[in-house]
């Protein structure tokens, strides 16, 4: 038998439901804060990565699926969204229309990362990037819609953490300051991996996911001054942003994020459910991205969520994307009502499943309470007669009789109420 492939899982009916909401919910949010969707290729050429991800970062060096095609090309499987983003911001010219966007994706992602809980080879990600500004108050609202979209999908319990990682003349200090710190006897204790950072990137030696790394990095590096003045106020205002808008947050100086074109403000979500791998999103400033891939010189900040791991953290139902009512009918004369009754419900948007397998009563309350339905209608002999059907809340177990006639009035009721919490 023929398996998905390992790091890989298929969405089933139980969860799709809930993959939905989540996206409904972002989408709604998102055109609430005007953006846009953009929908880019899964295929790019590796170049586009290599050269704005980093060369030294692990994505590049470890993790990206690339293969040379039929045409001799270099082509990789997207391992994240906002160079692919970018890629097309430029080569569409949408910087002519309006050089400030704001634009969405909704998408799988491919990393070649050893399968674990909560790191899959295929990952889906939320990502926005609002391109061409450098005002401070963008960053705010980046975070803002971040926690604004994991509050309303319900998950509870992250944290926000910030980070000022200063511009590119900053990250340099930094990176001095760092390879000084750690070309010593300090060095030592660092993996293999870091210890080949430390000469080619040293900040990537911060993001190490390590945990003998991590232990060192911070026993050794408490706080280092390399932010210049006008990047310092620039984060300043950040937070006063952030402050306006009531936001819990907190300060990390070992946030850096795995991907080189980072500057300013970076920050991650983090969620304990998760474990060791605690990030539910991040996302910050690349403001020398645009021009470094040959387009305009212009500002821009984002993030992406991942729906995965926010699916890991969520306590819900996995019933909840049942249908409205489950008809269960007894005998021929209820079936042939019962069917016709189906096309009303549905032509009125109301979702409704029937049995098809002529089962029992008993079997089919059961099959009505598996798919999660939230109603079961009921119609036997003696309701044909009667020319009324009872209605099961499956949630109450309360019953009661309506007329044939009045139906659709009725259950659109219920399942008002039942929407209402009441």
């Amino acid at each position: 038998m023929i398996k998905a492939i390992r790091g890989t899982k298929d969405i089933l009916p139980g969860e799709s439901g809930i993959w939905q909401e989540i996206e409904k919910i972002s989408r709604d949010n998102l055109k609430l804060f005007g953006y846009q969707e953009i929908r880019t290729p899964v295929i790019e050429e590796t170049a586009l990565f290599v050269k704005n991800i980093g060369e030294e970062t692990d994505i590049v060096t470890k993790e990206m699926f690339s293969f040379v095609d039929r045409g001799e090309r270099n082509i990789s499987l997207r391992p994240e969204g906002t160079a692919s983003i970018i890629r097309s911001y430029i080569e569409n010219n949408l910087d002519k229309t309006s050089q400030f966007r704001k634009l969405y994706y909704i998408g799988p992602m491919f990393r070649a990362e050893r399968p674990q809980a909560g790191r899959l080879r295929q990952f889906h990600q939320i990502g926005v990037e609002a391109i061409g500004s450098l005002h401070p108050a963008l960053d705010a609202e980046v975070i803002a819609l971040s926690a604004k979209l994991l509050d309303e999908a319900g998950v509870k319990g992250y944290r926000i953490k910030l980070n000022n990682l200063g511009c590119r003349e900053d990250k340099k200090k930094l990176s001095k300051i760092l390879k000084e710190i750690f070309s010593n006897k300090k060095g030592e204790h660092l993996c293999e991996d870091c210890k080949r950072r430390i000469k080619m990137n040293p900040l990537r030696v911060l993001d190490c996911k390590n945990d003998g790394c991590r232990e060192v990095v911070r026993d050794t590096f408490k706080e280092a001054v390399f932010i210049c003045g006008e990047c310092k106020t620039h984060f300043e205002e950040v937070l006063k942003f952030i402050d306006m808008l009531n936001i819990k947050y907190e300060i990390d100086p070992y946030i850096v994020r795995g991907l080189d074109y980072y500057t300013r403000t970076v920050f991650e979500i983090t969620h304990g459910g998760l474990g060791s791998k605690d990030a539910i999103g991040a996302g910050g400033r690349y403001d020398n991205l645009s021009l470094d891939m040959g387009g305009p010189d212009v500002g821009a900040c984002g993030f992406a969520l991942g729906v995965d791991r926010m699916m890991m953290i969520l306590d819900r139902d996995k019933k909840s994307n049942g249908p409205d009512i489950f008809i269960a009918a007894i005998g021929d004369a209820a079936y042939a009502k019962a069917f016709g009754i189906i096309n009303d419900l549905r032509n009125n948007a109301i979702s409704c499943e029937i049995d098809y397998e002529k089962k029992s009563l008993k079997a089919q309350m059961r099959e009505a309470n598996s798919v999660g339905a939230k109603f079961v209608l009921i119609i036997g002999e003696d309701e044909i007669v009667k020319g009324e059907a009872a209605l099961r809340d499956m949630k109450t177990k309360e019953q009661s009789s309506i007329k044939f006639e009045n139906i659709i009035k009725e259950i659109a009721s219920a399942l008002a109420m039942t929407k209402r919490g009441l």
